[in-house]
């Protein structure tokens, strides 16, 4: 017996969010969508999704609810509220928040929502477009066992790593830890390009070659032609992950746990931000390195 997909409404449809949605499409969901720029919501429309002109009118009948907004503000402005998630969604929906926001953010909406018989999933992804794209981001994922059960076959049109770390909250202290590795490897591989250039090497045979050593990572594989061409039109941009940096590092002090190169890389991109880099590819953390060693940028 074969049952309905269930009906989705996606709120969110920015860098990662438009083409999110549309492998969901492709997999044969019903997605109605909201988002503040019309040209995105012509994207969904073209893509045979359907546009909403609110959260209210996106949420209304939908089975489950996707958000995929910038930060926990954005998040709280969408889920509260009379004209938010959780005044208009029915009662049984499930409210799976791909954002990436701080862990107390993602427990106490869970909170707010069961006392509207509304359950949640905090789920934030890695991969940045280019995995959002393919389908093949990894998804790590807080909430409670059988929610997560049902929403299995959702995230496998999304990404293809998909794990639940735990209760309400642990999929958004799994992505401040995958935030905290990527910045300080992003840094290390501009530090290297910098070297290695200045010393006059070729630089592409060489990140080839340290592609294929220990010093290979999935930053390395991704980022080597931004870094070869300098090319730094965002796939994630730093103003995002400066915002992330700040939930590790707060975190991270919550718990008792140090984070002694991470503090410093959040400091680098802070700077890098501050210097007007904010929009931004997080490759762009070569432009600092490049900035320190005297090289004109």
């Amino acid at each position: 017996m074969t049952h309905a997909l269930p009906k989705i409404a996606w709120i969110g449809l920015g860098i990662m969010g438009s083409p999110m949605s549309e492998n969901l499409l492709k997999a044969g969901y019903h997605v109605t969508g909201h988002t503040l720029e019309q040209d995105k919501l012509d994207r969904l429309t073209a893509a045979g999704g359907t546009a909403a002109a609110s959260v209210a009118e996106a949420v209304a009948d939908a089975d489950v609810i996707i958000t995929m907004v910038p930060a926990s503000p954005q998040v709280e402005a969408v889920a509260y509220g009379p004209g938010g998630i959780l005044e208009n969604a029915r009662a049984g929906a499930l409210l799976i928040d791909m954002s990436s926001i701080t862990p107390q953010t993602s427990v106490d909406l869970a909170a707010a929502a069961r006392d509207k018989g509304i359950r949640v999933l905090d789920a934030p992804v890695s991969g940045g477009e280019a995995g959002a794209i393919e389908a093949v981001l990894s998804i790590m994922v807080g909430g409670d066992q059988a929610d997560f059960d049902e929403a299995r076959p959702l995230f496998e049109a999304l990404g293809r790593t998909v794990v639940r770390c735990g209760p309400h909250g642990s999929g958004q202290t799994v992505k401040a830890a995958n935030q905290l590795i990527v910045a300080v490897n992003i840094q290390a591989c501009a530090e290297a390009v910098v070297f290695l250039e200045k010393s006059g090497v070729d630089l592409a045979a060489a990140l080839d070659v340290l592609a294929g050593g220990l010093a290979g990572s999935t930053v390395l594989t991704r980022k080597k032609d931004n870094f070869l061409r300098r090319d730094f039109r965002p796939g994630f941009r730093i103003d995002l992950h400066h915002k992330d940096m700040g939930i590790v590092t707060d975190a991270a002090r919550t718990v008792g746990a140090a984070l002694p190169v991470g503090a410093v890389v959040a400091q680098l991109v802070a700077s890098l931000r501050a210097q007007g880099d904010g929009g931004l590819d997080h490759s762009a953390l070569l432009r600092t390195v490049e900035r320190l060693s005297g090289a004109g940028v």
